[in-house]
């Protein structure tokens, strides 16, 4: 099939398409913020021990994380709209299965499945607005994308926390239903069918079967320890698995070439490497830090869902208002700067959050926090972006984008999984505000070390080149007909 005719972001077909991207794609980060909030109530109502918790989060990143490629890569070979359509049905149905979850056992297994269908649509929105739209109107077009996508980020908090502390936690997934049919007929009414001739013929199954199996060797492994010791056999067995697959999936990927999943020549590129490191370690960071805050603001500080949601709304509001200037500033005095000083900025609200206790006063324990934190977010996150993209070929650029979105939901699947471990928050001590008080403040200081190793990186890594890499983004930025699949942005 060739590519359909462009559209016009002014027609009615273009606006429709639009639509359709803002309504699925929104839903997918309207879940993420919910599910946080919601995270208390889920483990008060099933008697849900920490890990229990933690798998709620980490199965959903952990298949997202691995099936991510091969879900962009199925939409560019077998039709875009088709796979989209398909993920969003997917995910619809496991957050039905999330919410009629009886026990904390089978809401994890519906995870899992709700990760696999946001796999198929996370890569879709943004390949559709590419591929649907005349290169004079792309750029517009993606720019609202992004805005209302933000918008409905910020909602999260407001919606959830109603629906939560009004009805049930499982309100946190039955809002997408309603949702999901919507973003399905406008799917099928506006977006067109396209895909990419050049594509593929062979999909990577191997490789995305591998990088599940050794995230998920390594996830529990480091969850199930505190609780079975390192030298139960589960536990010694889930590590055997996760090392013995990653091993395999790096010779595999290696034998196949450019037809991998990830290809190796990416990695040639050190400023690349770098680049995805650096994102494992700061969205690992800012993981840690989600997980925790919402469960401390509500079980010692006494918050209720909606009041956690909104506590940490400046940050999203920082980040809606001043992402394109930080972009901007970039351009002009290049991104090394910015991936330096916004983990420090993020380092600083993360230790000032430790202040948040049994007697917290908003004002002067969680906003100053908050605030210094979001802005850190604003400082970096729009240049590690691009800067990725430029440090690759601009036939690579799609694939780039999608390994430093996976590496973002690794860091994140890694930080949750290993974050109590490290602080000492095991079985149902979350639920007892003294011992949680002291594992919070501890993984506030580890998520700040995760900030600080990010700015080494950027300092002593990737140094002056990454300003010829930048130049050369927005050179792509700005190219009105590279072919390009790009993924949905990480936030």
């Amino acid at each position: 099939m060739t590519a359909p005719e462009p559209l016009e972001l002014k027609s009615a077909a273009g606006r429709g398409v639009l639509f359709s991207t803002i309504l699925a794609s929104g839903m997918a980060f309207l879940d993420g913020t919910i599910v946080n909030v919601a995270l208390p109530h889920i483990g008060a109502d099933l008697n849900s021990t920490v890990a229990g918790l933690q798998w709620t989060i980490n199965g959903y990143l952990l298949t997202l994380a691995a099936f991510v490629l091969l879900g962009g890569s199925l939409g560019d070979r077998l039709g875009r709209r088709k796979i989209y359509v398909i993920g969003i049905v997917w995910f619809t149905v496991a957050s039905v299965l999330c919410a009629l979850s009886p026990t904390i056992g089978m809401l994890i297994g519906a995870r899992f499945l709700q990760g696999a269908g946001a796999a198929l649509l996370t890569p879709g929105s943004l390949a559709i607005i590419q591929a649907s739209f005349r290169s004079e109107d792309r750029g517009r077009a993606i720019g609202m994308w992004s805005g209302f996508s933000g918008i409905s980020t910020a909602l999260g908090p407001f919606v959830g926390g109603l629906l939560i502390d009004a009805l049930s936690w499982r309100w946190a997934f039955l809002i997408n239903v309603p949702l999901g049919v919507l973003a399905i007929l406008a799917s099928l009414r506006w977006v067109p069918e396209s895909r990419a001739p050049e594509a593929n013929t062979r999909f990577d199954v191997t490789g995305a079967v591998l990088a599940a199996l050794a995230l998920a060797g390594i996830t529990f492994a480091l969850i199930e320890a505190p609780d079975d010791g390192w030298g139960a056999p589960l536990v010694v067995g889930a590590i055997a698995i996760g090392i013995g697959c990653a091993v395999a999936f790096v010779l595999v990927e290696r034998h196949k070439g450019d037809a991998a999943m990830t290809p190796p020549t990416l990695f040639r590129s050190r400023v690349f490497t770098v680049l995805n490191l650096y994102t494992v370690a700061v969205y690992g960071a800012l993981s840690g830090q989600s997980f925790f805050l919402a469960v401390m603001l509500q079980n010692v500080a006494g918050y209720d869902a909606f009041q956690a949601g909104v506590a940490t709304l400046p940050s999203t509001v920082l980040m809606l208002l001043l992402s394109a200037r930080s972009g901007e500033l970039a351009t002009r005095i290049s991104p090394r700067w910015q991936l330096t000083i916004g983990p420090v900025i993020a380092a600083v609200g993360m230790i000032l959050l430790r202040r948040v206790g049994p007697e917290t006063n908003y004002l002067t324990d969680v906003l100053p926090g908050v605030l210094l934190f979001g802005l850190g977010l604003v400082t970096l996150v729009a240049p590690l972006t691009t800067a990725v993209l430029g440090a690759v070929s601009m036939e690579h650029s799609g694939i780039a984008s999608g390994v430093n979105n996976a590496a973002a939901r690794a860091g994140a699947l890694i930080a949750i999984a290993a974050l109590p471990l490290l602080v000492g928050l095991t079985g149902e001590s979350y639920q007892v505000p003294a011992e949680l008080t002291s594992s919070f403040r501890s993984a506030m200081l580890w998520c700040a070390g995760l900030m600080v190793v990010g700015a080494g990186l950027a300092v002593f890594f990737c140094g002056g080149v990454v300003a010829a890499m930048w130049h050369r983004a927005v050179t792509f930025a700005t190219t009105p007909n590279h072919s390009v699949h790009p993924v949905q942005d990480k936030p």
